[in-house]
């Protein structure tokens, strides 16, 4: 029986992977498309609310407890740090850069993984370091690509998402939290509130019209991106080291890109190129290639 239940563990978290590899990539173009119509706050608003709602909804009706309040400003810090500024940051940004841009400088979180997880007492290595050295170096010359120098703001949004998912991803390790799936959902509902006020605060309204294109993405990005994809990271970050967690970063670029060429005439220069190996050879090295995972 326990080699049955390590060997049922392995899969979760191969399966886990899998679907960060392949949906979140695809969820930058999905957000992308969902803002032909709505605005990024709002639309972020509307996605995590309806996923964690419905999750929360669910949950309860089967019987599982209701958070305690000490649950609930765990879950509400985390929320807003990878929710509202991670991935709120991320649409925000995808206004003025391709989603395949985004994907790559999102692609740092491992990065900034490594540098975050001194906080708790978890140095990094000398090999890690380097992984952060050569990281920075492809962000350098990502930014020496025309994707970026045509908006610099939408660069230093994406590189503050990037830090921001990563810090709420190591501290949630260390505040009271929901079991289970009751974490993601209220979370998602945390993370969906303050991007409504981000929404209402910044002015954005409700359209006129919504394209099929939009609501379709939308629906894709509350089933697979939220309901799978973000509790599977949760499941992650659980039971494996961060830096295996946070490996999806490097898979997600590639996926973004190609999707992004093929589905939306998205164009990626040389710069973009070389700074996809920069980056792709600095998050490998912070990648726990020679240490268990547990």
């Amino acid at each position: 029986m326990p080699n049955q239940l390590s060997d049922q563990h392995k899969l979760l978290v191969v399966l886990a992977l899998a679907a960060l590899y392949f949906i979140w990539g695809s969820t930058f173009l999905a957000m992308r498309f969902a803002m032909e119509s709505l605005p990024p706050f709002l639309m972020g608003a509307i996605r995590f609310l309806a996923a964690g709602g419905l999750l929360y909804g669910w949950l309860r009706w089967r019987g599982a407890p209701a958070p305690a309040r000490k649950q609930w400003l765990g879950a509400a810090i985390v929320g807003t740090l990878l929710l509202a500024v991670g991935n709120g940051g991320v649409a925000y940004a995808e206004q003025t850069v391709s989603s395949g841009i985004a994907a790559l400088a999102i692609a740092t979180v491992p990065l900034w993984t490594a540098i975050f997880a001194s906080f708790w007492n978890e140095r990094p290595h000398v090999r890690e370091w380097l992984g952060v050295i050569v990281g920075t170096a492809g962000i350098i010359v990502l930014n020496l690509g025309d994707n970026l120098q045509a908006s610099p703001l939408g660069a230093v949004i994406l590189l503050l998402a990037a830090a921001s998912w990563a810090f709420g991803s190591l501290w949630g390790k260390h505040l009271s939290m929901p079991v289970g799936a009751m974490a993601s959902a209220t979370q998602m509902i945390a993370g969906g509130v303050v991007l409504l006020l981000a929404s209402m605060l910044g002015g954005e309204t409700w359209p006129v019209e919504i394209s099929t294109k939009s609501v379709l993405a939308i629906l894709y990005l509350i089933l697979f991106g939220s309901f799978v994809a973000y509790s599977a990271y949760l499941f992650l970050l659980k039971h494996v080291r961060p830096a295996l967690a946070t490996s999806y970063a490097f898979v997600n670029p590639v996926v973004a890109m190609f999707l992004g060429a093929v589905l939306a005439d998205e164009s990626i220069g040389g710069p973009e190129y070389v700074a996809l190996i920069i980056i792709l050879v600095g998050v490998l090295l912070v990648l726990p290639w020679k240490r268990s995972q547990e």
